[in-house]
């Protein structure tokens, strides 16, 4: 009776994991693949116009509860912990389960989050709901990328890439606009509850318009990953290394932690990066599988993709700053830094026609990195007034939106087709942790140096890093060769 019993439970779950394909004439339109790379483009817009909305509202928050900086600070951090501990590990599940479900899945998390965020009637309250926000962003960011990369033609996937991109970057730029209006003629509950009608597009749309990601829809079955154990241990040094790292740095931008502190969790940090090493060497079903990480391709693309979202937010956050220290109004502050997103966008999609047809990705790659370097060099030496400041933001976004989808292009390539989600989700990973650092460092500096000195000592680090990039892209491509 035990057997039987258990049989309906067994295929109520194979039933709720099944993918459903799309509509025949859907399925059967030879650009469907397009209407695929737009439902993931709805995950990508709303997981930056959530975060750059978000800090927006800051200021409404301390009034509405009562509170100080610091603990309304945790809206956001609360949100990026929990987002960068479990990309990876919703990476992996997603390549068992189909990513198609696991990401119609987050949309509809992500949907019920937001709503609950926008009720809350206390601090407590809504950081939890953006904790578990943060689970629904880490199944849509987890797997859109693999999504894109497997669910278009090779010829098209730096064009779909930088689609995606691109709709990262028009969010990054709503956001600020939109969280503004929100707050001054709505409220602030409605940063939170505008994600829900988007929310719910998502899902009609990821569950007509994209295809499975199962050949049968079900998934994945095979004995030896029925007999492998998931790595719990794995998933907890993962958490536990990205948390304490994301806490040091936070320090930088404003969490207000002792020194021993900092210290304690840089510590902490490498203590728990070295144990989750060892644990990933030796599980059956690594979280991080050891070999994908270490092939010489993907691993310089995960550093030049770190380096790469370092150096996108590291001016959204300074240019602020340099133009309030040179007496720029917060308005024209606000168009001025529009121009960084804008280009961006706008090379990761069209931008590409300046260069030679056959440019490979990889020479994309390095004129990106080197554009943006130069961009970075000339923001550090011209004096600070809108124009000065417009144009080489012109310069960085452009160069950046040619070398990143160019990067993860390579970095797909070189991902196994059964490890697409892991692949995605570590792209999705370093991005989080380049956004952190491009957060923290130029606060670090300000604070430290003073807003002008110390902020143009970062722009100058940061073109040096961006030539390392472009280095770093030509060592990858011959080891894979």
């Amino acid at each position: 009776m035990s057997t039987s019993a258990a049989r309906p439970a067994r295929s109520l779950a194979e039933r709720l994991l099944a993918e459903h394909p799309r509509p025949r004439v859907v399925a059967r339109w030879r650009h469907a693949h397009w209407l695929a790379v737009a439902t993931v483009c709805l995950g990508a817009f709303l997981g930056q116009l959530t975060a750059s909305v978000t800090s927006l509202v800051f200021p409404a928050l301390q009034q509405r509860f009562d509170t100080n900086f610091a603990a309304v600070e945790w809206v956001s951090l609360a949100y990026l912990l929990v987002l960068v501990a479990l990309l990876a590990p919703v990476g992996r599940l997603s390549d068992l389960v189909g990513r198609k479900t696991v990401y119609i899945g987050g949309f509809a998390v992500f949907a019920l989050a937001s709503l609950g965020a926008g009720l809350s009637g206390s601090l407590g309250l809504l950081i939890a709901c953006r904790a578990v926000q943060a689970v629904g962003g880490a199944m849509m960011q987890a797997n859109s990328v693999a999504l894109v990369a497997r669910g278009v033609p090779e010829r098209a996937m730096r064009t779909a890439l930088g689609i995606q991109a691109a709709a990262q970057a028009l969010g990054l730029a709503l956001g600020p606009t939109l969280g503004g209006l929100l707050v001054a003629h709505a409220s602030w509950r409605w940063a939170f509850w505008v994600n829900v009608p988007i929310g719910v597009l998502g899902i009609a749309a990821g569950w007509y318009l994209l295809p499975r990601t199962h050949p049968e829809g079900r998934p994945d079955r095979r004995p030896a990953e029925r007999e492998a154990r998931f790595d719990l241990p794995g998933l907890l040094l993962l958490a536990g290394c990205s948390t304490a790292l994301l806490l040091a740095l936070s320090a930088a931008s404003g969490l207000p932690l002792p020194g021993w502190a900092v210290a304690g969790l840089l510590l902490a940090a490498a203590g728990l990066g070295v144990a989750l090493t060892r644990q990933e060497q030796r599980a059956d079903r690594p979280i991080i599988p050891p070999g994908l990480v270490n092939t010489p391709g993907i691993r310089a693309g995960l550093l030049i993709a770190l380096v790469g979202y370092l150096l996108l937010f590291c001016p959204l956050v300074l240019g602020p700053v340099m133009l309030a220290g040179a007496g720029v109004s917060a308005a024209t502050a606000g168009l001025v830094i529009t121009a960084l997103p804008g280009a961006f966008a706008l090379a990761a999609t069209v931008g590409g026609g300046l260069l030679p047809g056959d440019c490979a990705d990889a020479t994309r790659c390095r004129w990106g990195a080197l554009t943006a370097g130069g961009g970075l060099l000339a923001l550090a030496a011209l004096p600070v007034g809108p124009l000065t400041v417009a144009l080489p933001l012109l310069a960085v976004g452009y160069g950046l939106g040619l070398l990143l989808p160019a990067n993860n292009a390579l970095v797909m390539r070189a991902v196994p087709a059964e490890s697409s989600a892991v692949g995605g989700g570590l792209v999705s990973m370093v991005r989080g942790l380049g956004t952190a650092l491009g957060t923290a460092l130029p606060v670090l500096a300000v604070h430290l140096a003073g807003h002008a000195t110390g902020g143009r000592a970062v722009l100058v680090l940061l073109a040096g890093t961006a030539v390392l990039a472009a280095a770093l892209t030509g060592v990858g491509i011959r080891r894979r060769a």
